[in-house]
Order: structure tokens, then sequence, then C-alpha cells
């Protein structure tokens, strides 16, 4: 898809954990908008977990379930981070390969 089609992936999954479009020419048009806020709450998101994860890791007192709810935590910033960079990619028209075949 490139920029000219009018396509954008929004920062949400659709049903099925299928990917969502925005059909529109529009990025001050109201979807535009609430998904560039979207994006921005999660980018925000994912770097405050950042931010908590390194010392979360180095801490020698936590266990298995506090670790396993980080990691479960950072694959859904990952995963949101991934779906605003390749939404991002081709709004500026830019080819992402490991977008093509992926279901984010």
């Amino acid at each position: 898809m490139t920029a000219n089609s009018g396509l954008r992936l929004l920062p949400w999954a659709g049903p099925g954990g299928k990917p969502c479009y925005l059909n529109t020419d529009d990025p001050e048009g109201f979807m535009s908008r609430l998904a560039d806020h979207i994006e921005s709450i999660q980018l925000g998101m994912a770097s405050q977990l950042l931010e908590q994860a390194a010392p979360a890791l180095d801490d020698e007192t936590a266990n298995g379930e506090q670790l396993r709810l980080l990691a479960a935590q950072l694959v859904g910033a990952l995963r949101d981070v991934l779906r605003v960079a390749t939404s991002r990619g081709r709004c500026h028209g830019a080819s992402l390969d490991a977008d093509e075949d992926s279901d984010l």
C-alpha cells in the first residue's frame, strides 16, 4: 500500500486481532486525530514501561510471576509500538518487509 492509497493502519486491532485500517486522505478528520491520540498514549505507556523494566529485571527479589507479568506487558507494548511504526512507515510511503506478512 502506498501513501496515495489513503489507507492508514490504525493503532488498534479489529475483530479477531486483524489489522484495522482507515480509508481517508484527511489527516485532520476525527478518526485520524483519534488514531494520532491513541498512538501518542501507546508510545508514552511503552516509554514508561521501559523505564520500569530495567529496575524490575535487576531486582533479585522479583519472583517468576512478577517477571511473567512484566514480560506480558512488554510484549503488548512492543506490539503497539510496532503497529505505530508500521502505520507511520506507510504514511511516509516506506516499504516495511516485516509488515507484508504480518497480522498485527
